[in-house]
């Protein structure tokens, strides 16, 4: 039972963690999935590394909003999918370079609700000294879970227990 309970809390509070490595040059496709039927009010891409203002990429009322855009990544960063059917919320990154190695956090609201953490994509860029055109996925994929939900789950999992004993 407390298994169900872990699953039920993680599937609505998680969010994905991976790692990419990409060449100096390359295009990436940095993944995010939204809640599919549901419409998307804010959509969030931040390196909260760069301690400077800006966003990656800043979506809100039906259209990126370029003014919102830390300088280095103007003109770089689009919708995969403009529709954003789906809920496919992810957004690619032309011409990667050295200066784009860093922690990407995908943050969404929808409808009136608070926005949300869904993905977090540490990226790796290396120096080629050549554009290749190939995207490598590193393996790293997992659960990030908030430090105040691992408390809930836990509590509740020991309620759980103790109620069937």
């Amino acid at each position: 039972m407390s298994a169900v309970v872990f699953l039920l809390v993680c599937f609505l509070s998680c969010s994905v963690s991976e790692e990419q490595t990409v060449k100096s040059g390359d295009d990436v496709t940095l993944q995010c999935q939204s809640p599919k039927d549901e419409a998307i009010r804010l959509l969030q891409w931040i390196r909260p590394d760069l301690k400077t203002d800006g966003y990656v990429f800043f979506f809100r009322d039906g259209q990126p909003i370029e003014s919102f855009q830390h300088l280095s990544f103007c003109g770089r960063v689009q919708l995969k999918d403009p529709q954003m059917k789906n809920g496919d919320v992810s957004v690619t990154l032309k011409n990667a370079n050295t200066k784009d190695t860093g922690t990407y956090e995908c943050r969404v609201s929808v409808n009136n609700n608070k926005s949300e953490l869904k993905n977090t994509i540490n990226l790796k860029v290396e120096d080629s000294g050549q554009t290749s055109g190939n995207i490598q996925t590193k393996g790293n994929v997992g659960l990030k879970i908030e430090p105040s939900v691992a408390v809930v789950v836990l509590l509740v999992a020991a309620a759980v227990e103790n109620s069937i004993i």
